[in-house]
């Protein structure tokens, strides 16, 4: 049945237990396995879906980018994925303000191609820079700025839609004529319409609407389908406006129609100039009690942010940067944005915001942000979602009465009952809001795996639900309805306003194919969870120690899935190279994470390590680590790939091809003893080309070149030319320094002694090329020797200054967990730097300063080392190059490379290597001028940029040699 659907689609069809696996979950508490995973790559696939759904009775359910919070993304049938084919901005109507998108659209890169037309879509999440215009469409969504501008529903113009039926529909502004023209149709279309007009003219019908649905003022409400929303027009009710059954299918959630393409309403780009006051709280009382007040101002951001949620950001390398403003140890904040088109003016409301926040005298703080600071702050509470996976152990924020909203008048006296609740079932909930629309997220710490937290997951829902229902408030307002909050529905709005949903839910779907179990007719909120409740947890032995997130399994767990590594190459970061080149879901963190979450937890195998979806999931994953800092959860699947390689080769063997690269130094340190000879091989378009496919490397790839280099030699002569005059400091000798980039070696020990440094040598084997590979055993080995002789050096207080970021840093990482004494691998880890790091800190004390340097002037592009962008950081090379008076310095935004150590040499990894390459470094490499220097620290960086540019990169300890003043 599924082959001949296959067969029949121009898209993708998967039924494995990897792809079911990887779309079995969300970003809810949910799993439900898919019967299969389906990639449409055309509007006719779509069809042909919906037709054997119909014949089969087969549920399909629409998903982009699988961020839902409710569920609303799992199901049981077809998973329907369009986020991969269905991305085009298909045209721009500059006159109407419109823009048509397909549903694979990312809200953030719209408003990048929309900015030039001086318009955006207001509508902002908090996961906007990977969420899409479908899945807002479909849970109606808001986000920071909707007290400015609305929520997705206000602005959908048109919808171009499949029914249930196969036919093609657009759903849009209809006048009075035209919504007559439309019952008049012989169709499926036609009965729609007419079903819609029977129920929504009885007066009885019309009445029960609007005594039970939440409170007009609520503007983000998304309880049910949204019928209230069809009386405000000139058929149902005493509006001028027309009908549009947009309407009602925003917020629907897939379950009436599946939409191909969306006309969206744009607005005018807002005043550029923007300010923040951040009023910071000793109590949440407090906090709540200045929000009406200050929602008296202009304010296009009123956020809330909790203790909780702040504790995390220290847990994170990225957020950690972001929280500088931050005073004391509030218990709450508000994030309080303005915006002008003057300094004047800017400065005027941000004044009259303090009038207020003085005037009430509950905060304790309120610092000023403006420029850069403004989206540090605005990314700090962004990342919030993601944040709360950092909470170490099976207790988690449960997101399940996260999304209520009620009037701005109710909401302190809402607080007040729901923190009553809380104390009732002891409960120390995560507060975060869009304060200023009344609506609160807020969550329970809660146990899933455990039968008693999951009955108080449901009594606190329950009981949540009657406090909203109480203030007339909405139990959806922006999140959707989904699994977690569907049953209530009726509670909520009442059984005669259900009835009337379930009636409408058949109109349009009466075989019930498109995305069953939500919004009527609901999955149990209490079943289908991601955890098997009870169940006795897998003791899973590992060679690395991951006791700092109670074991892998756990460390697994703490993706949460808010799907932060599926951003693109278009904004900042790095995560996920692969996703970026492939745009697959298998190839995110979020999809490794679950996929070892998923057969840690089932495999029946004694080594649950030992499957082949695992060995297919981790492949294409570079060991960037930009996931260890820019996924708010910290899930580092560099170090779960590590121990994945390592469990199954002890399984099933190590490859040859693992072996050679495993053990490079060796083979290098032998190739460099009769370097000439080796180098003669390399180059050989016939024995290389030879050695090349014996051993599975790129045949496009040119081999590094291998040397012998006396550096003790090298630094008895420069120390004969200069008096030391500062510090004692170590050169770390790495592996790839030592036989690969000796010149490398050569310059730091003429830059150090020229600046007056005495320079000690050490010389190890970092066991990068091991713990890569996933030869943990000869890796630790390694780190025992090299951790005791460290520990020697920095007893004696010596900073380790290391070349080469992947080696030096693994001292600071990976290190960690191979079981040493804490204090002493504290120790080295606190004194192991790379060079960038500790001259940039020498800058800053005023130790070294330009006179050295040449005043000529010349222009540096900085490409980075992925494990410095996420261990270290970026500005210390920017620094450090900026010695010289007159270079201009700028990094490149640049991400992965694509290289990754012996990744890009591997055939079968070569064509995405160079795809990695081509999103942003190659072009940018290319586009500069031939006299621009190309700075890389990255050994593998400046291979992969001469491979793909045929540019030579030079190491930033070059660039500052050969800016010495003679």
């Amino acid at each position: 049945m599924l082959n001949k659907l296959k067969d029949d689609l121009e898209g993708d069809l998967f039924v494995d237990k990897l792809m079911t696996t990887l779309y079995s979950t969300d970003a809810s508490v949910y799993r439900k396995m898919p019967m299969a995973v389906a990639y449409p790559k055309t509007e006719e696939d779509i069809k042909k879906l919906i037709l054997f759904a119909g014949e089969h009775k087969i549920g399909l359910i629409p998903r982009t980018a699988g961020t839902s919070l409710a569920g609303q993304c799992v199901g049981e049938g077809i998973v329907v994925d369009v986020s991969k084919n269905f991305t085009k901005i298909l045209s721009v109507d500059v006159d109407k303000k419109q823009v048509t998108v397909q549903p694979g659209v990312i809200r953030d890169e719209l408003n990048l191609y929309l900015e030039p037309y001086g318009l955006f879509f207001g509508p902002n999440t908090s996961t906007s820079n990977r969420c899409m215009i479908g899945g807002m469409v479909g849970n109606n969504s808001s986000g920071t700025t909707s007290i400015q501008y609305g929520v997705t529903r206000d602005q959908v113009v048109s919808l171009q839609t499949y029914l249930s039926d196969g036919s093609k529909v657009e759903f849009r502004d209809l006048s009075l004529n035209e919504f007559l023209g439309k019952m008049s149709l012989d169709n499926f279309e036609g009965k729609i319409y007419n079903n819609i007009h029977k129920e929504l003219s009885n007066k009885e019908i019309q009445a029960e609407i609007l005594k039970e649905f939440p409170k007009p003022q609520i503007h983000r409400r998304n309880t049910g389908y949204a019928v209230d929303e069809l009386l405000k027009n000139n058929i149902f009710g005493d509006s001028p406006q027309n009908i549009n059954l947009c309407k009602l299918l925003s917020g629907s959630e897939g379950t009436l129609a599946f939409t191909t393409e969306i006309v969206l309403q744009l607005t005018e780009l807002p005043p550029k100039l923007s300010g923040m006051v951040v009023t910071h709280y000793k109590t949440l009382e407090d906090c709540l009690l200045d929000v009406a007040p200050l929602m008296t101002h202009n304010l296009h951001t009123c956020e809330m942010m909790d203790k909780v949620i702040l504790d995390c950001t220290k847990n994170n390398r990225t957020q950690l940067e972001n929280r500088f403003f931050v005073e004391g140890d509030p218990a709450a904040l508000l994030m309080l944005e303005v915006k002008a088109d003057t300094e004047e003016d800017l400065d005027k409301q941000l004044q009259h915001l303090l009038e207020t926040v003085r005037k009430s005298g509950l905060s304790y703080a309120s610092p000023i942000l403006k420029l850069a600071d403004v989206n540090k702050a605005i990314e700090l509470r962004k990342a919030g979602l993601g944040l709360l996976g950092n909470i170490v152990g099976d207790r988690k924020a449960v997101a399940c009465i996260e999304d209520t909203a009620v009037a701005l008048e109710d909401l302190k006296d809402f607080i007040g009952e729901f923190s009553q609740i809380m104390k009732d079932y002891k409960q120390d909930a995560v507060y975060y809001a869009h304060a200023g629309a009344g609506e609160l997220h807020l969550r329970p710490i809660l146990n899933l795996k455990k039968s008693a937290d999951v009955a108080l997951f449901r009594s606190i829902t329950t009981d949540v639900a009657k406090l909203t229902k109480k203030y007339q408030g909405s139990f959806s307002g922006e999140h959707g309805d989904g699994i977690v909050r569907a049953e209530f529905i009726p509670l909520m709005i009442g059984q005669k306003n259900y009835e009337l949903l379930k009636r409408v839910k058949t109109y349009f779907d009466p075989h019930n194919i498109f995305n069953p179990g939500k919004i009527v007719d609901a999955y149990p909120m209490d079943e289908s969870l991601r955890y098997e409740i009870d169940r006795e947890e897998p003791e899973i032995e590992t060679l690395m120690d991951f006791s700092d997130s109670e074991g892998i399994l756990k460390a697994a767990e703490k993706c949460n899935g808010s799907g932060d590594c599926r951003k693109t190459h278009l904004v900042s970061g790095a995560m996920c190279p692969s996703y970026h080149a492939t745009k697959n879901e298998k190839d995110t963190t979020r999809g490794r994470a679950n996929t070892l979450r998923e057969f840690l937890t089932s495999s029946e195998k004694t080594n649950k390590f030992n499957n082949k979806e695992l060995k297919e999931v981790f492949d294409l994953c570079l060991s960037c680590k930009a996931c260890s800092s820019e996924c708010p959860s910290n899930v580092d699947v560099a170090t779960l790939k590590a121990e994945f390689l390592y469990q199954y080769q002890e399984e099933n063997g190590y490859p040859l091809r693992a072996k050679l690269f495993a053990y490079n130094t060796k083979l290098n340190k032998l190739g460099s003893s009769m370097a000439g000879i080796t180098n003669a091989i390399y180059d050989s378009k016939i024995l290389g080309g030879l050695l090349k496919k014996s051993v599975g490397v790129a045949e496009q790839r040119s081999l590094p070149k291998v040397y012998k280099f006396d550096f003790n030699k090298e630094l008895q002569r420069v120390k004969g030319q200069v008096v030391a005059t500062k510090s004692k400091v170590v050169l770390y000798i790495d592996e790839f320094t030592n036989y690969l980039d000796v010149e490398l070696g050569r310059d730091a020990i003429e830059v150090l002694t020229r600046l007056g440094y005495e320079v000690e040598l050490f010389y190890a084997e970092s066991g990068r090329t091991y713990i890569s590979k996933g030869f943990l055993k000869q890796a630790k080995q390694l780190a025992i020797k090299n951790v005791d002789k460290l520990s020697q050096l920095t007893d004696k207080g010596l900073p380790i200054i290391g070349l080469e970021p992947s080696a030096i840093l693994t001292f600071r990482d990976e290190y960690k967990r191979f079981g040493f004494d804490k204090k002493k691998m504290d120790a080295v880890a606190a004194n192991s730097f790379l060079i960038e790091e500790f001259l940039a800190k020498e800058i800053q004390l005023g130790v070294i300063t330009s006179d050295l340097f040449t005043n000529e002037p010349k222009t540096v592009k900085i490409h980075t080392h992925c494990h410095q962008k996420s261990i270290s950081n970026q500005k210390v090379t920017f620094d450090i190059l900026n010695l010289p008076k007159n270079y201009t310095v700028y990094i490149i935004s640049s991400g992965c490379c694509g290289m990754a150590g012996s990744f890009g040499y591997e055939k079968e990894h070569y064509e995405v290597s160079m795809q990695v390459g081509e999103l942003k470094l190659f072009p940018a490499v290319r586009k500069s001028a031939e006299d621009v220097i190309i700075a890389a620290n990255g050994t593998s960086c400046r291979h992969q940029i001469y491979d793909g540019t045929q540019r030579k990169a030079l190491h930033p300890i070059t660039v500052l040699k050969e800016a010495l003043i003679a």
